[in-house]
Formats: structure tokens, sequence, C-alpha cells
């Protein structure tokens, strides 16, 4: 590879937003790079719940989502510590999928697409000088005349440019630990599972094959309270709920290890660093209470799409092209993260959320507002 070749875009962070942008101006015959720290496929801390907002989409970038046998899922129920439980349909429903699974195939889109993919690369620097974005990786230096991240929940880049939310005291939006296990358990297929516990919350639904995620969010102090060990806090804290305990002790885990990631944040985040474009958990993390996360993702993307090719094709000015970008953003999504975040408070002590659940069971019309104001069209 020829490290001098000057790229129209470089993308930082290979997940379901990096991917699905890199595929979009690729397929505008733009020359894309896209740098990922891991190697496909690979497992990552997920729900695994694409709403149907996304499936045209997904299906315009050439996967075949109809002919895929997913499981199809229309049904929430949403449990208290105490074990009441809400039961509400979901108007537009959604799909279950690994990331392990989806990644990879549209890895495989975009290789066919002609986006040029480093795998086991860690972006390490960008910067833009005279109009073009010096990229430092592992594997070299590279330039772009755009410069996106997609780069996750928390990243070298996040504390290396010291942005905002990092250096903010512990509170109830900032101080999480996720963990994820793909299992092979007994529960409807349609339906996916929000189970509350002590200052976290696990998800459960299908996904494809014989497999079910169950993909939890805790605050740290419950792992540190079990001496740090997910197996003694699965037992002693999140078993207190009765619909968690069945699951524990009737299922079959496929990994001998939870994937994990701490330091999440739900914080305010910007969207545009350092000229930077940024989409996906990078831009602003919908709490997993609301789901959507891989939606706002690639949603975002496309977004950004739109602005990259009119700057690339000289109809706006890089100023204009983030200023657009930035106010598109948070008209598209801030509502949702607003609503994500204040839902978010109402989940931690056990009282509030045991006495949260019984009103939103009492009142079936609050119910599906919440569900709507979380949850986009199709795009």
């Amino acid at each position: 590879m020829n490290n001098e070749t000057l790229y129209d875009i470089a993308i930082i962070g290979g997940g379901i937003g990096g991917l699905t942008l890199a595929i979009q101006m690729a397929k505008q015959h733009y020359k894309v790079i896209l740098f990922e720290k891991e190697r496909y496929p690979f497992h990552k801390v997920c729900g695994e719940y694409i709403s149907l907002e996304s499936k045209d989409f997904l299906e315009s970038l050439g996967l075949p989502i109809q002919q895929m046998n997913l499981p199809v899922i229309k049904k929430l129920n949403v449990t208290s510590p105490d074990g009441t439980i809400l039961k509400a349909n979901l108007p537009l429903g959604g799909i279950g999928i690994s990331r392990y699974k989806i990644d990879n195939d549209l890895k495989n889109i975009a290789i066919q697409a002609g986006v040029t993919i480093l795998e086991n690369c860690k972006a390490e620097e960008a910067v833009l000088l005279n109009e073009i974005f010096n990229i430092q990786t592992t594997s070299g230096e590279f330039k772009s005349r755009i410069c996106c991240g997609s780069f996750g929940k928390r990243s070298n880049l996040d504390i290396k440019w010291k942005r905002s939310f990092i250096n903010r005291s512990n509170n109830k939006l900032n101080n999480f630990v996720g963990f994820k296990y793909h299992i092979q358990t007994n529960f409807a297929i349609d339906t996916i599972a929000l189970h509350n516990f002590k200052n976290g919350y696990c998800g459960i639904s299908k996904i494809e094959d014989d497999k079910y995620c169950l993909c939890c969010l805790s605050s740290i102090s419950n792992l540190k309270e079990s001496n740090n060990s997910f197996e003694q806090m699965e037992k002693n804290i999140l078993s207190r709920n009765p619909f968690l305990k069945d699951i524990f002790e009737n299922s079959t885990k496929l990994f001998k290890q939870p994937v994990t990631i701490s330091h999440i944040s739900f914080n305010q985040k910007t969207q545009v660093e350092n000229n930077i474009l940024l989409f996906g958990d990078a831009a602003g993390m919908i709490t997993p209470l609301c789901g959507n996360g891989m939606s706002m993702a690639m949603h975002a993307g496309k977004i950004a799409a739109g602005f990259i090719s009119a700057f690339l094709q000289g109809k706006i000015s890089r100023q204009q092209m983030e200023k657009n970008y930035t106010v598109e953003w948070n008209k598209t999504f801030g509502k949702r993260l607003r609503t994500g975040r204040t839902i978010q408070r109402f989940f931690g002590k056990i009282w509030v959320t045991n006495l949260f659940v019984k009103a939103m069971k009492l009142s079936p019309s609050f119910t599906r507002l919440l569900i709507r104001q979380t949850h986009g069209e199709s795009f």
C-alpha cells in the first residue's frame, strides 16, 4: 500500500456506523479508507437489537435483511427489581442480529464496494493541516480530505482530545460498566425484555441461529461490591430480580467470560471535534433502556454522507459542512437523547425503579409515548 495516497474520506472505527458510511461513500466513487483496531469478526458489548427503521437503508447498501431469516421483535417486557412486569407492543419493532455477524457482513460489502479496510490498526491522532488530514495510525501515516470518527463509547482519541464528558465527575449518567453474553435459553422469539436490578438493567432478545443476546449495564459500584467478579455480581445482585434469576439458572452461556466495556457515559457530547465529524456513540449515546443506538449510528452516517459529498464537490465549505451536520444531527436525535437521559434517571435506586415501572404499567398511553419519543422513522 502506498501511504502517500490522498483519500477523499478516512473513517476511524469500523463498527456499524463507520462501515455503512464507508459503503455509501464508496458507492459514490470516492476513495475511502477505514481503520479498525480489531480483526473481523469480533464481539462487542451491544444489545444487538436493530429497529426496523433501518431495514430499507441496510437493504439499499446490499445487506439482504429479508432473506436472512432473522427474528422479528415486536414486543417489549420491562421488569422491576421486585418482579413487577410491564408488557407493551413496539409499533415499528426490530430485528435481532449479533454484531459478530452484521459487522462482518458489512465489512465484506464495503470491500466489494472498493473501501480500503485496515484491521488491527489503531488511529492515534488526526490533524487537519492545509485542508488535508494527517492521520497517524499503528500502520503508518495516511492523508485524507475528510476524517470521520465512529470509534464507540470511549476511545484513546476521546482522552487525547480531553473531550468534556471524559472529565465529568461521577454521576447517574457516566459511571457504568457494560457486559454481554450469548446464551441458549427458553425465551419468546418476538420479545425483547429489560430486567432491572439495583443500579442497572439487563436486556435479553433473540439473535441469529439458536442464540440470544444477554447484555447488561451496571454501575461500577455493583462490580466493586462483588470483588470485581461478574459471576458474583450476577449471583448476589442481578439475581434478586426473579426474572434474571431464572435466566441465569436456566441458560447456557456460550462465552467463557463476558465481553466487557467500562467507563460508559451518557453525558452530552459534541458532534464535531477538531474538524472531525463524529457519529454513533462517539457523538452521543442513547441509553440502552431506549434501544436504537445502532439505528442512530447508521442514520447519522447517512446525514453526514450528504454534507460530505456536498463539500467534496465544492458546493459548501468545510465550516458549512460541520455546522450543517451538527444542526441536522441535533434536530434528528437531540430529543431522543434528552428523553433517554431523563428515563435513565428513574432507574437505579430500587424503590424508584419499582415505583416507575408500576406507574408505567398503570398508564399504557404514557408508555406508548415514551416508546415513540425514543424511536425514529424509516430513513
